[in-house]
């Protein structure tokens, strides 16, 4: 039995009703109730706004207004107690209607007993209460960092938090009700028969290639979760890979209900790690194409020998005929196992220290007498640009490589450039790049606008022997051969290519009699005098990097996830943030989406956009003029810093 009564407040504007009412409650023995009575839908709406109530009982015919009409707007107004709308026999459209528009419960007052009205009474209590209790434990789920939702047996999504919103792009109003594969598996979806009644049937006949495959089911079905490794697709179709815990959720009767998923974004970490694999991949190939290598010299040093010897016995005329022809395809087999071992350790050659001015110079000049036309060739070395110690020749070929390329992949035309750029390496680099050294480097980037490339072929283009040229266009060695001769040298190689937009190759070298002078210069870096700088990237490690370094140097940082985010907090700190720095790809909202939006707010703000991809450079400056400059990933303290020093300074 309670303690405290249920406080009633009951909205009739005829009285004899209200007596009936009164003695209704009067007679339940269970509960206790305190009811309060008014006549008028203006009394109603003064007594809801003061919350002095349990529950409310709202008749319908409240005079010139409608109780439903009262309903909606203490609804719309955050009424939180529950409300129970009192009808007439036959009213099953309003009944209907207040349903929809939030009632608790409907009661015809025709058939109204007593312990009919405390049934809905207690009902409609413990149902908000347990209303409030869901939005509580969603409150907190929306704090963690995780995306975490919760879909039913037919794969529709029934709870989506906060961090779901932050991963994936979509608000909860958008992914509600929606299928989850539909939603995040784009690029293969289920077909009907695959998602029969329940996730949880072991006897699907899914393929592994598809989502969700048969072992999480049987996992789920057997051990009621299962966590792996998902590869899953943003808003903006971007690619995220998720550490996934899923857990089977049952009823009292111990059936499945629903599943609540846990999912950690690890695509940076795994970024790191493929570049990693990569790179000991490449490792283990060259050292498979050395030990062959060496073999094949083995083999081709006596032939070539007994082909000299050949040639001043023979004197028939056949086979003075033949003997060129085994002279020179041995001499091209010599050349091609000299290549593959330059990509297996590199060729040492003569160091000696270099101006690769001079070499870029050359290359234009044979660029311009041998390429097609239809090519244009553009340069850009500073005049400063530091040297370094190598071989001369080797980096002839690999500059020649890499322009020859650009030029087969233009087919019908564009443009080659080659550019120079002095580049000190810090740890804030570094972290970015698994395969870079805290030093001093030139940076020579060679791009075209060429076809591009797909990931796929990406990833494997510095292997021996692999090539998308035709049938004896190409040997597959020119690439390994580059990587080969700058991993000699020291250096490494960076690359980026968009279908249809073409390729860009960064080759890294280290520089020399620069380091000393350079890091002393590092120590006179600007510095800021406490200006607040609203830094914007959905990768959480570069978010962190960027905000350490920015703080060393004496500037305040707040940091966004996303671009919904960076205008929630640019909206209250305008006045403060001097600013902004803007990834160009996130979900959620895009960089040229944010920028739009900030500049409605504060047509003066200033944006410095950054991506790790070339092609967001001609779209953030096509943003208008409060884009000050792009910065490029992955970015050096002493870039990030003169780059914002000269923003905040220019007039």
């Amino acid at each position: 039995m309670n303690i405290y009564p249920i406080r009633v407040l009951l909205v009739e504007d005829d009285e004899d009703d209200y007596i009936l009412t009164r003695d209704l409650l009067d007679e339940v023995e269970r509960v206790r109730f305190s009811l309060e009575w008014v006549a008028t839908y203006d009394a109603a709406l003064e007594a809801i706004a003061q919350t002095r109530h349990d529950v409310y009982l709202v008749d319908y015919r409240l005079g010139d207004r409608n109780g439903l009409e009262l309903l909606r707007e203490a609804v719309a107004k955050g009424c939180k107690a529950p409300i129970i709308l009192l009808t007439g026999q036959g009213d099953r459209e309003i009944d209907v209607e207040a349903m929809k528009a939030g009632a608790a419960d409907y009661l015809d007052k025709g058939h109204i007993g007593a312990p009919l009205l405390e049934h809905s009474i207690r009902y409609a209590i413990e149902r908000k209460q347990a209303e409030q209790k869901i939005r509580e434990q969603a409150a907190l789920l929306d704090v963690a960092t995780d995306a975490i939702f919760v879909q039913d047996r037919d794969n529709k999504i029934l709870f989506w938090n906060k961090g779901a919103e932050r991963l994936y792009g979509w608000k909860a109003t958008d992914a509600l009700g929606k299928n989850a594969v539909q939603l995040l598996y784009s690029k293969i979806l289920p077909t009907k028969e695959d998602f029969g009644a329940s996730f949880v049937n072991s006897n699907s006949n899914l393929s592994s290639d598809r989502f969700p495959p048969t072992d999480i089911q049987k996992t789920l079905a057997e051990k009621g979760e299962w966590q792996g490794e998902l590869h899953q697709f943003n808003r903006d179709g971007k690619e995220v890979i998720v550490s996934s815990r899923w857990t089977l959720v049952r009823d009292e009767q111990a059936q499945a209900k629903s599943i609540l998923v846990v999912n950690t974004d690890i695509t940076s970490s795994k970024q790191l790690e493929a570049q990693f694999l990569r790179a000991q991949r490449l490792e283990s190939i060259g050292t498979l194409a050395g030990g062959i290598a060496h073999d094949l010299n083995n083999v081709l040093t006596p032939i070539m020998m007994a082909i000299q010897l050949l040639e001043a016995q023979v004197t028939d005329e056949r086979s003075l005929r033949l003997l060129p022809i085994l002279k020179n395809n041995t001499k091209r087999g010599a050349a091609l196992v000299k290549q593959v071992l330059s990509f297996a350790r590199g060729i040492e050659g003569e160091r000696t220290v270099l101006q690769v001015r001079h070499l870029i110079s050359e290359i234009k000049q044979i660029a311009k007498q041998t390429f097609p036309k239809s090519l244009e060739f553009y340069t850009d070395i500073p005049q400063d640009l530091w040297t370094v110690s190598g071989d001369a020749t080797q980096l002839h070929q690999v500059l020649m490589n890499l322009c020859v390329n650009a030029r087969d992949a233009m087919p019908v035309g564009g443009t080659i450039s080659i550019c120079a750029e002095n580049l000190i390496v810090d740890q804030n680099y570094a972290r970015m790049n698994i395969e870079a050294k805290v030093g001093a480097y030139i940076v020579l980037t060679v791009s075209d606008t060429g076809t591009g490339m797909p990931k796929d072929i990406l990833d494997r283009i510095f292997e021996p022997f692999f090539t998308t040229k035709e049938i004896g266009k190409g040997t597959g060695l020119g690439l390994s051969t580059v990587l080969g001769i700058v991993k000699s040298h020291g250096g490494f190689i960076k690359v980026t290519s968009d279908v249809g937009r073409g390729t860009q190759f960064k080759v890294y070298l280290p520089a020399v009699e620069a380091t000393e002078t350079q890091y002393r210069e590092d120590l006179e870096l600007p510095k800021g005098n406490g200006e607040l700088v609203l830094v914007v990237d959905d990768e959480v490690a570069i978010c962190e990097v960027t905000k350490t370094s920015l703080e060393t140097y004496g500037y305040r940082v707040l940091t966004a996830s996303d671009g919904i985010e960076a205008i929630a907090t640019y909206a209250q700190k305008k006045s403060d943030i001097s600013v902004v720095l803007l990834d160009m790809m996130m979900p959620s909202m895009d960089g040229a989406t944010t920028i739009r939006t900030l500049q409605k707010i504060n047509p003066y703000v200033k944006i410095i956009a950054i991506s790790g991809i070339t092609a967001n450079e001609k779209i953030a400056k096509n943003a208008g003029s409060t884009v000050k400059t792009f910065l490029s990933k992955p970015y050096t303290s002493k870039k990030l810093l003169k780059t914002i020093n000269l923003v905040l300074t220019e007039n």
